[in-house]
């Protein structure tokens, strides 16, 4: 079984931070999310990024999105059935699919949020193959990978979203269980990019 929860949230630069406001008065966040600045040496024209530098800074009316998924609600129990039958091969194969539908959901919901939800853009209509070339405005990085590897966002992630209510919990390693599940800012600034932040 596959569930996800989307958070939509006014938010602003601070810094190498994004703060996300509990409401547009914005006096209140709801979420420091803290960023790492590349440090490695670079040529003039190509500075240093870091993920707020794609959210506008206080005073600008911007928003980002935040969401959790999942595709592994009952493959732990699925799994042990096929262990217990000495079907290997089956367990591995029912986790793999359910990793790759976790991501197709991410992928999903992403789209859902740039054409429906925020509808930041509404008329966006692309092909599978644009979609995997992710030919679209905007990015989703996850704590733990390149842009944003500090994996102890997820628990202020998990606080603000309560993940729980689809069936996600969030292990003292910071890790989603089920662990076919994934979490994501949503950044809409048409140059965003993945950079690796290390």
């Amino acid at each position: 079984t596959a569930h996800a929860v989307v958070g939509l949230y006014p938010a602003n630069s601070r810094g190498d931070d994004i703060v996300l406001w509990r409401d547009e008065s914005r006096t209140e966040p709801a979420l420091i999310w803290h960023g790492l600045r590349q440090q490695n040496p670079k040529p003039r024209d190509n500075p240093n990024r870091c993920l707020s530098d794609f959210v506008g800074p206080v005073g600008v009316n911007d928003h980002v999105g935040v969401f959790a998924v999942t595709a592994g609600l009952g493959v732990d129990a699925k799994e042990q059935y096929f262990l217990k039958d000495h079907d290997d091969y089956s367990a591995i194969m029912l986790k793999a699919l359910a990793d790759r539908l976790a991501e197709a959901l991410a992928e999903c919901m992403h789209q859902r949020v740039r054409t429906d939800l925020w509808g930041y853009a509404a008329q966006e209509k692309l092909s599978n193959e644009a979609l995997i070339k992710e030919a679209y405005q905007g990015i989703r990085p996850a704590p733990g990978y390149p842009a944003c590897p500090d994996l102890e966002l997820q628990v202020e992630l998990c606080e603000l979203l309560e993940p729980e209510r689809i069936g996600v919990s969030l292990s003292e390693e910071f890790q989603l269980h089920p662990e076919q599940s994934t979490s994501a800012i949503i950044v809409h600034h048409p140059e965003a990019k993945y950079f690796n932040a290390n």
